[in-house]
């Protein structure tokens, strides 16, 4: 069993990318006694409403999206047995360009030092040991993902406490994989951002850049249990098509580039905690 006093936090967009990106890292580690704090940003309202009408048709209830997908997120925390669920509450800004962007109260307008000073304060409360968010680029382009990035990076250099940060990523080779299984399932190429024709997938990175692969094998029932509680967003349904354990198979290690580091362990690495215990 871990030390109790070790804290994982993960700063994430919107409900459903901690079941994605991060569902085996926080499942493994709540597992190990590793305290784990979810951080989400926006309240997912440019997501789907019921039925999958998408923002802006007829139909779409911005705040009654927003209200689904937060019961929703609390059935994915307890899926993952997350100790602490923080909401910072900004409007989603939905897809860049959108009108929504620039919208009062979304994450995308807001100033990043403002948002930085929250997320220092529940540094600050929570002292995570390990934070992971997304890189520059939000892994996808996404603008709540890049404010998340730009965010947690400032709120890390404010207060000085954690001893590592991580970046989530994808490895090319198993993007390419999973532009295979998305194919079988009659999800186009460019839906997963895999370019059939031009070569490497247009998001990730080569196998070698990654510093980082940890194992969630064991913990993938309880990811996949995660992103199924996100049911209105079409894009986990697609995911959950493949069943449970070709499912693990495909998204059981989960990837990281170090982006900051004070213990000095060794790299390439298999746990977020190398160097803390």
């Amino acid at each position: 069993m871990a030390d109790r006093s070790l804290t994982l936090m993960a700063v994430h967009a919107h409900p459903d990318d901690e079941a994605s990106s991060t569902g085996g890292v926080l499942a493994r580690y709540a597992a190990e006694g590793i305290t784990t704090v979810l951080v989400t940003c926006t309240d997912g309202r440019c997501g789907d409403g019921p039925g999958g009408v998408k923002p802006g048709d007829p139909g779409h209830d911005p705040l009654a999206v927003a209200a689904l997908r937060r019961a929703e997120l609390d059935a994915s925390c307890a899926a993952l047995k997350v100790t602490h669920l923080e909401l910072l509450g900004y409007a989603d800004s939905g897809m860049m360009g959108w009108p929504t962007n620039d919208a009062p109260g979304s994450f995308w307008s807001t100033p990043v030092a403002d948002a930085a000073q929250r997320l220092t304060a529940l540094i600050r409360r929570y002292t995570p040991d390990v934070v992971v968010t997304y890189d520059e680029n939000g892994f996808y382009g996404h603008p709540d993902h890049i404010q998340a990035h730009r965010v947690t990076m400032a709120a890390v250099a404010g207060s000085d406490i954690p001893a590592k940060v991580y970046w989530t990523t994808a490895p090319h080779s198993g993007m390419a994989a999973f532009g295979e299984v998305l194919r079988e399932l009659g999800v186009g190429w460019e839906e997963a951002d895999i370019d059939e024709n031009s070569g490497p997938p247009r998001i990730g990175l080569p196998d070698e850049e990654i510093s980082t692969w940890v194992d969630t094998r064991a913990f993938g029932g309880q990811k996949y249990d995660a992103l199924a509680a996100h049911a209105s967003q079409d894009e986990n349904t697609t995911l959950l098509r493949m069943g449970r354990e070709r499912f693990t198979e495909l998204m059981g290690v989960e990837t990281f580039v170090r982006a900051y580091d004070r213990t000095g362990a060794p790299l390439s690495e298999d746990d977020l905690f190398a160097g803390l215990r």
